[in-house]
């Protein structure tokens, strides 16, 4: 039987073998998924904000999408994967409050840039999205299989989704 992880916002956790890392209730946040496919070795970390220099207080790196993919390399090679082989996969970054007027809605676009921060980060880190389920006006809950670096996907009033 596969045992399961909860991983709640500004968390990391990483898993191997035949463990499924879950996490729920994803909407402007964006979940990062790093996968060796070889050590069956999965990681994932719930970003809340893009840029922990753009926080007054930061007490905690895994909220923020460039410390959080960092800390998550970091540990993920720690627990022997090979980060030449790291693949990504990305969900979230919904627009939450699509009935704002315009002017809220540039301020409050904080998906759109979780997700443009998360892209950016794994770029400059070398390490490429092979899928992603991202955007939208709804919320996600993900599960990510360490045995098969599969991530299903539900949405309420949505199709399941398997990437």
């Amino acid at each position: 039987m596969k045992s399961t992880t909860r991983v709640g916002m500004a968390e990391l956790r990483i898993v191997k073998n035949n463990e499924i890392l879950v996490s729920m209730g994803i909407g402007s946040c964006v979940v990062v998924a790093l996968y060796d496919g070889v050590e069956k070795i999965a990681g994932l970390v719930h970003i809340m904000l893009p840029y922990c220099n753009r926080a007054r207080d930061n007490p905690n790196p895994l909220k923020f999408a460039d410390t959080g993919i960092e800390e998550l390399i970091r540990q993920m090679v720690d627990a022997g994967a090979d980060r030449r082989r790291l693949v990504a996969k990305i969900a979230g970054g919904a627009q939450m409050f699509s009935s704002l007027n315009s002017f809220n809605k540039e301020i409050l676009a904080i998906g759109d840039r979780n997700v443009e921060a998360v892209i950016r980060t794994l770029d400059e880190n070398g390490i490429r999205i092979i899928a992603q389920e991202t955007g939208g006006n709804f919320g996600r809950s993900i599960e990510f299989h360490s045995d098969s670096g599969i991530m299903f996907i539900r949405t309420v009033g949505h199709e399941s989704k398997q990437i």
